[in-house]
């Protein structure tokens, strides 16, 4: 079984046309151009639905608003993002709320002093 390597657009592009003239052959297709079955059956399905641009490596990129999204997924868009700020604040509060803790609990420590003669038991 291939590993897979990195690929560009234009080779993914490449290798879904050479899978779909060669009837859908994806395990040929996989040792042919040395990726793996899984990245040839994606991208085929992808450029199929989408063409060419939906080979293209969208990783870590936010979903552009190019008038494309509707209504409902621009508020869906809104509420990830105000659930994320809502855990990174909520994160931070208790971060800061731990360390008050620390730092009342040290300088507790340092003004109790040992007996120097304590009672034995």
């Amino acid at each position: 079984m291939n590993e897979g390597r990195k690929t560009t657009k234009l080779e993914r592009i490449e290798i879904a046309e050479w899978t779909i003239a060669h009837e859908k052959h994806y395990t040929e297709a996989a040792n042919h151009f040395n990726v793996s079955y899984g990245q040839v059956y994606s991208w085929v399905k992808k450029y199929e639905k989408d063409g060419a641009d939906g080979l293209a490596d969208r990783r870590g990129k936010a979903k552009e608003d190019n008038g494309h999204l509707s209504e409902l997924e621009k508020k869906d868009l809104e509420i990830k993002r105000l659930k994320a700020r809502l855990e990174y604040v909520s994160t931070e509060a208790a971060i800061l709320k731990k360390l008050q803790e620390i730092e009342r609990m040290d300088a507790h420590k340092k003004n109790i002093k040992p007996f120097k003669h304590s009672p034995k038991k």
